[in-house]
């Protein structure tokens, strides 16, 4: 309910700052998933930044929160209603209660390049799926990376297939870009030259709602740690909503083979360095299947995932492009055997572009 009020208070001040003229050099960045450099956002921003059009980039991050009710309520509420163009990597409720000006664009580029669990309108209930409804109505355009996606996007996000563009996402180009993935793990390795030379195995797993009060690691740490190769290390990527939790169990130095790299702020640089992904249902899978390297899906819950938890759009087993480990054991078997199945024919039903240039293509389109 205070949230609710604060998004009213929002729109209240939204509508009055509507009265004034929509600035069409003006762009309003929403980037409250990834406001850092490899992010969506982060990139259309730089990207803008070169443009020969004199754009004026205004943020919302996490940083802005109630907390500062000037910087809130009014700062934003006013640069969002007078600008000529909005780009979100994540919903922003507020928007279920305002209008935008007919000139404004409102460009969804979302914090996944794909997905394999459902979410938004497909699996929210309640007062929170009312508002994402109202809000993703504001949408002008919904960017997803192929045509195999559109019908699963528009059902998520309550919105028809007509406002949604088969351009490739920003993401995509960093991972597409040899030069970028290699300058990118030089900085890496640089921070931990212990891991020079080694074979990095990065797990990534998704984020459970069901976790969020008492969340854990799914492995024995220790067991993990015995199977391992000498020249192998284990990288472990947890969810925000989990790292804070659980990771002081990674930090302790009990293993010199298994790191903790929650906090790295650069996810493609992560992927940029594995040599194997282990994940889940995460959609991560739809970046680093473009390094064409093995992928690995612990999927320790699956029946449960799928009847009590988000479940999926397609079946899961024959739809992900690696061998699927049900146990530990399993997992650690599939790492000895280097499994590359379905990697390329994954590419070529989820991605339309492998040319790196989606967000020259986003740019076109929007400006």
């Amino acid at each position: 309910m205070i949230k609710k009020i604060g998004y009213l208070v929002f729109a209240l001040f939204f509508s009055v700052f509507r009265l004034f003229r929509v600035d069409g050099n003006k762009v309003f960045l929403v980037a409250t998933h990834d406001d850092g450099p490899e992010g969506n956002i982060g990139i259309v921003a730089d990207a803008i930044r070169k443009m020969d059009g004199g754009k004026r980039l205004i943020w919302f991050t996490r940083e802005d929160k109630v907390t500062d009710p000037v910087r809130f309520f009014i700062i934003k509420a006013y640069h969002l209603a007078t600008a000529g163009y909005v780009f979100l990597d994540n919903e922003f409720l507020p928007m279920a209660y305002i209008r935008f000006s007919e000139r404004t664009k409102v460009v969804q580029l979302w914090h996944g390049t794909g997905t394999i669990k459902k979410f938004g309108q497909d699996v929210n209930t309640g007062s929170l799926r009312r508002l994402e409804y109202r809000a993703n109505q504001r949408i002008t355009h919904l960017i997803v990376n192929s045509e195999a996606v559109k019908k699963e996007y528009a059902s998520a996000f309550g919105i028809s297939k007509e406002r949604i563009y088969v351009l490739g996402l920003p993401r995509t180009d960093l991972l597409l870009n040899p030069s970028f993935l290699e300058e990118k793990r030089e900085v890496f390795l640089r921070g931990y030259e212990s891991l020079r030379g080694k074979k990095c195995i990065l797990y990534a797993p998704t984020f459970r709602d069901d976790e969020v009060d008492h969340p854990r690691i799914h492995l024995d740490l220790s067991q993990m740690s015995e199977a391992l190769d000498k020249d192998e290390v284990l990288m472990i990527r947890l969810h925000p909503f989990v790292a804070d939790r659980v990771g002081m169990v990674l930090d302790e130095g009990k293993w010199d083979n298994i790191i903790n790299v929650s906090a790295y702020p650069g996810v493609t640089t992560l992927l940029a360095v594995a040599d194997v992904l282990i994940t889940d249902y995460s959609s991560i899978v739809f970046e680093y299947c473009l390094r064409g390297k093995p992928m690995i899906f612990y999927a320790y819950d699956l029946e449960r995932f799928e009847s009590e938890g988000r479940s999926f759009y397609r079946n899961y087993e024959t739809f992900v492009s690696g061998p699927v480990a049900r146990t530990e054991d399993e997992l650690i078997e599939c790492l000895k055997r280097n499994d590359m199945t379905g990697t390329g024919r994954f590419v070529e039903e989820n991605f339309t572009y492998l040319d790196g240039k989606s967000t020259s293509r986003l740019l076109e389109l929007i400006f």
